[in-house]
C-alpha cells in the first residue's frame, strides 16, 4: 500500500546503539529509553529496538520500560525463535519485525529467507497476529521473497537497503535502487505495507523515501551517530527534513 497524496514518509528511530554504548561499560547510561523519549519529542513516528538473543545491546528491562513509555509505535525486531515469540507475546509491541540473526554478525547482514521457511513463518505470524501484533518481515529486495511474505500472511515487509546504502559506485547503487523499487511496487500491489531500512543515512535516504510505495524508513546508526555530536532531538529533526517529513 502506497502513501496517499499529502502524506509523508514516517520515521522509525532505532535506539539500539544507545544501548551499545551503555553495555560497553555495563553501566546505566546512556539510557535507550531516554533516547526514545527525546526522539519522539523531536517528531519520530515510532521507536525500533532489536532484542537480540545474545542481549548485546537492548535488554529485556529496556523493552519492558519502552512498552510503558513509547507514545507513538513500538517496533520489536527479533529472531523467529520460540523464546523470542514468548517475549513478544508478553510485552505486546505494536509491531514485530522478524529478522535473521547470527551471533557472529556485527549487525543484521541480510533479509529473511521466507520462501524456504514458509510454513514455520506462517505459524509464527499467525500466533503474533492473534495477539493483535502487526507482523513485518525483513527481506532482501527480491520479488520472490515479497511474494513469499504475502503467502505467509504478513502485514508488512521491510526491504533491506544495505547494499544500496553501501554501494561504492553509481552503477551498483542504481541497480540496487531498481531492485528496491521493483520489490516495493510488487509488495504494494499485494496489499503489504512497505517499509525500508538498513544503512540509510542523511545523504542517501531521500531517494528511498520518495518511492511512493514506501511509507516508512527505519534508521538507527546514522541518527545515533549524529546525536553524539548534536543531541538526539536535533539529529531526529535533521533526519525528518532529509526524508521530506514534517518537523
Amino acid at each position: 500500500m502506497s502513501r496517499s497524496m499529502g502524506n509523508y514518509t514516517r520515521l522509525g528511530v532505532n535506539v539500539d546503539h544507545v544501548a551499545t554504548v551503555r553495555q560497553a561499560r555495563m553501566v546505566k547510561v546512556p539510557d535507550p529509553v531516554e533516547a526514545a523519549v527525546l526522539a519522539e519529542l523531536a517528531g519520530a513516528d515510532g521507536i525500533v529496538v532489536h532484542l537480540r538473543e545474545d542481549r548485546r545491546h537492548i535488554q529485556d528491562r529496556d523493552l519492558a520500560i519502552l512498552r510503558q513509555t513509547v507514545k507513538t509505535s513500538l517496533n520489536l525486531e527479533m529472531a523467529s525463535t520460540q523464546d523470542m515469540v514468548k517475549i513478544a507475546l508478553e510485552f505486546k509491541p505494536d509491531t514485530v519485525t522478524l529478522v535473521p540473526e547470527r551471533r557472529e554478525e556485527l549487525t543484521t547482514e541480510g533479509g529473511l529467507e521466507v520462501a524456504m521457511n514458509l510454513e514455520y513463518l506462517k505459524k509464527v505470524t499467525r500466533l503474533l497476529q492473534d495477539a493483535e501484533i502487526r507482523v513485518s518481515l525483513f527481506i532482501n529486495p527480491d520479488v520472490d521473497q515479497v511474494k513469499a511474505s504475502h503467502r505467509v500472511g504478513a502485514d508488512a515487509v521491510e526491504i533491506h537497503t544495505g547494499k544500496y546504502a553501501e554501494a561504492k559506485i553509481r552503477q551498483e547503487a542504481e541497480a540496487d535502487y531498481q531492485r528496491i523499487l521493483n520489490a516495493a511496487k510488487v509488495a504494494s500491489k499485494l496489499k503489504l505495507e512497505v517499509v525500508a531500512g538498513h544503512g540509510l543515512d542523511y545523504r542517501n535516504v531521500g531517494r528511498i523515501a520518495r518511492i511512493p510505495e514506501i511509507v516508512e524508513v527505519n534508521i538507527g546508526h546514522s541518527i545515533v551517530s549524529r546525536a553524539v555530536m548534536v543531541g538526539m532531538e536535533r539529529a531526529v529533526r535533521e533526519m525528518k527534513r532529509a526524508i521530506g517529513g514534517e518537523v
